[in-house]
């Protein structure tokens, strides 16, 4: 326990309570530190910021398209005279590949 003459006046107590809260105004009136960006206020983007925005995401989506053609190319079955194996063979392949391609195999 503290004696009376070492406890702080009633004025220093106020003085230093002001600041604090000035303090506490100052932060709290400055840019949240972090934000979600669905609360963040709406910007408008300048024309030629919108358009390399764009481009970009052309470019994106071509590029994607050409994958996507490349993919596709190098998986065509080869000609049916070139592959090695019988007609049974073959349909076995197809009937393998009709299960690989639908949900049966999930049951």
């Amino acid at each position: 326990m503290s004696t009376p003459e070492e406890q702080p006046s009633l004025d220093d107590v106020l003085a230093r309570a002001r600041a604090a809260s000035e303090k506490m105004a100052a932060v709290l009136d400055g840019p949240p530190a972090w934000e979600p960006i669905w609360k963040r206020p709406w910007k408008p983007k300048s024309k030629a910021e919108k358009n390399r925005e764009l481009s970009k995401q052309r470019r994106r989506l071509q590029d994607a398209g050409r994958r996507r053609l490349a993919a596709g190319q190098s998986r065509r079955p080869r000609a049916r005279q070139g592959r090695i194996g019988n007609a049974a063979a073959r349909r076995d392949a197809r009937a393998l590949s009709r299960v690989r391609r639908s949900t049966a195999w999930l049951w």
